[in-house]
Formats: C-alpha cells, structure tokens, sequence
C-alpha cells in the first residue's frame, strides 16, 4: 500500500510526456448515439487532468453537460464539434496535446480528420492515448477484420462494400439472411437485417446514404451478445475490468437492450476464452487507454465471433465503471498522460492499484 500511494502521489503531479495544455474533444449537440452518455467520461478525464496540474480546454456545445460548469475545464468552447472549428481552437489555444476518447463517435471522427488534413502536425499537438492509426483500424470494418485474421480472432464473414450493386453482389456470395452495417457511424445507424434481395437492396441505398462504406455480413441473429471493457497502457500491462451480457440476443441494438454486468449466463470456459481474445486483441491494435471489445457467442457451442471494438470510451463504460467500482475514464486520461496502471491508484477503492481487475463474483 505504501507504494500504491507513492505511486499515485508522483501521478497526481503532471504527466509523463511533456504536456502542459490538453484539449478534450467532447460529444457534440444531442443526438441518438452521441452527447448525454459522454458526459460522464468527458467530466472524469477532466478531473484527471485538473488533479495532474495541466490546463484544460474543452470543445462541447452541449450546455446541459456536467463537464461545461465552470469549476472543471479551465476554458470551454461551446462550438460544434466539426474538425473546422477545432483546427480554430487549436490555432487560438496552442494546446500540447489532444484527447479523443472521450466524446464518443463524434470526437474519434474529428481527430482521424483533423489528422488527415495535417493540422495536428502543423500545430504540433500529440495525440494522447490510443494513437489515430488504431482508431482508424478499429473503424474501418474492412481494416479490423484483417488486422484479427492476422491474430487468429474469428470475425463475422463479411464484405465491405461501398455502392448498392456491391451489396447484393456480397450477399449471393454469403448467403441470405445477411445483415448490414455502417462504417464512422453512430449508435447503429444505418445498421439492419435483410432475409432477401429486395429487402437489402432498400437498406444499402439508404445506409450508403448515410455512411461511405456498409458491411454485409453473415446473419447470427439469435446468438448471446457480450462485451468486454479492457484497459492497457503504453507499456502493454492490460486488464479486463468487467463484462457484460445483453439481456436480448443478437439483432435488437444494444442501445434498445437492456445489458448487465457482470454476465450471468457464461460458463468458466467460455468467460476466459472471450476475455482471452479481448486482451489479445487490445495488443494487437496497439490501443493506449480504454475499449469495449463487443463479441456474438453461439449460445449452443463455443462458437464466436468479434462484432466491432470501440476504441474510446462508450455508453458501456459508464456502467462498467459504476457497476465495478473501477473509474475508467479517469484510468484512461492518466494513461494518455503517459502513467502506467502499477503506477496508479484506483480512487474508488484506495487500496488497490488500477492494475487490479474488480472480482465480480456475485
């Protein structure tokens, strides 16, 4: 305990890498897949920060959020969350370094964007935690699912496709029921099953509408849907924090479902052989902070698959840390910063260091 504390001490004094000026990307206005849910992680970082002594700027135009009261970020911005605006903010601010994971679908979109019209190397800001290139890889469904080939990690067989004609070409070839989903989109928008022809064809023109690139994908509705909140660092110590299992099988969104922590229906067996694959596949992508690995079990084999993995804090997050008593999103921002998990002190508990997993044994 005395070296947990010593620990946590030296953590609460700054940052590991050289920042002094932090800009958190928060949610964005209010809409279905962004803004409410992130408010709780957005905040948490925040204070993450504060306790490391560094000077916050926060972007969120959402006024009825907790992170936009004045005794948090040092200066708030109430602007859209566009890659626009935050390219003037950063222009204005001159902030050392940027957070993505904490305002959901909208801030990772921002960052790949504001690092693709080459602004963050124009003004020298550093990406803290998880790095653009793996949040990249985590988003484009056609990236993922090589980079867990390449591990061994089953995914759904599935094409990424990008015009209608592409689609129905896909689904002859995986064979119908099949079910479609949207690339860089939010809360499963654009997302659905289609049993035949027709009714793909409906759906693709209306999810390309919405997403420049669609997956049609092997229908598995009716399997177990669990995930699972990993936490790793820069020097590769990593940990499940917890897991949980949507009370509806696979094709209800999990937005729409209800979800408990932890899962009640796994067996020993099939509980380390997902937990197993989410810590491997956190390694893999090279994630630096937090994510949600979201798996499809076969509820009569020990048959899987990976959905997608969130590299950023989600709706999940906020359970798991409440449900748990692990914060996250604090863990998460002290990452970013540079510390290692053995190096900090959970909050919650006061004993433990972030490094020990919460024994969910109810």
């Amino acid at each position: 305990n005395a070296a947990v504390a010593a620990a946590s001490k030296l953590a609460q004094t700054g940052a590991k890498l050289d920042v002094k000026k932090v800009l958190v990307v928060g949610s964005g206005g209010l809409s279905i897949g962004q803004a409410g849910e992130f408010d709780y992680s957005g905040s948490q970082a925040i204070k993450a920060l504060k306790e490391s002594s560094i000077e916050t700027v926060l972007v969120n135009p959402n006024i009825a959020t907790v992170q936009t009261s004045h005794e948090l970020a040092d200066h708030v911005y109430f602007s859209p969350v566009t890659a626009e605006y935050l390219e003037q903010i950063i222009a204005k601010e001159r902030p050392d370094g940027i957070m993505l994971a904490f305002g959901g679908q909208t801030a990772l979109n921002c960052g790949v964007q504001l690092e693709k019209m080459g602004v963050l190397a124009k003004y020298a800001v550093r990406v803290l935690g998880t790095p653009v290139r793996t949040l990249e890889l985590s988003e484009d469904r056609d990236l993922f699912a090589s980079a867990l080939k390449e591990i061994g990690i089953p995914v759904a067989q599935s094409t990424a496709v990008t015009t209608v004609a592409d689609a129905l070409a896909a689904a002859a070839e995986i064979k119908y029921p099949v079910i479609v989903r949207s690339a860089y989109a939010l809360g499963g928008l654009g997302s659905g099953f289609a049993a035949d022809a027709a009714e793909l064809q409906a759906l693709a023109s209306q999810s390309l509408a919405l997403s420049p690139q669609i997956l049609v994908e092997r229908s598995m509705r009716g399997w177990k849907e669990v995930e699972y909140e990993v936490v790793r660092d820069s020097q590769d110590n990593c940990v499940t924090v917890c897991n949980m299992e949507n009370f509806d099988p696979l094709g209800i969104h999990t937005g729409d479902s209800i979800v408990v922590a932890p899962s009640q229906t796994l067996s020993d067996e099939e509980y380390h052989m997902l937990r197993t694959a989410a810590i491997r596949i956190a390694r893999h992508v090279g994630l630096v902070g937090e994510c949600n690995v979201q798996y499809c079990l076969n509820p009569d084999s020990l048959e899987y698959c990976v959905i997608e993995m969130n590299a950023r804090l989600s709706r999940s997050s906020a359970l798991a840390s409440k449900a748990t008593g692990y914060p996250l999103a604090f863990v998460a921002a002290k990452i970013g910063l540079g510390w290692t998990l053995p190096e900090l002190q959970n909050n919650v508990t006061q004993s433990t260091t972030a490094c020990f997993e919460p024994s969910l044994d109810y």
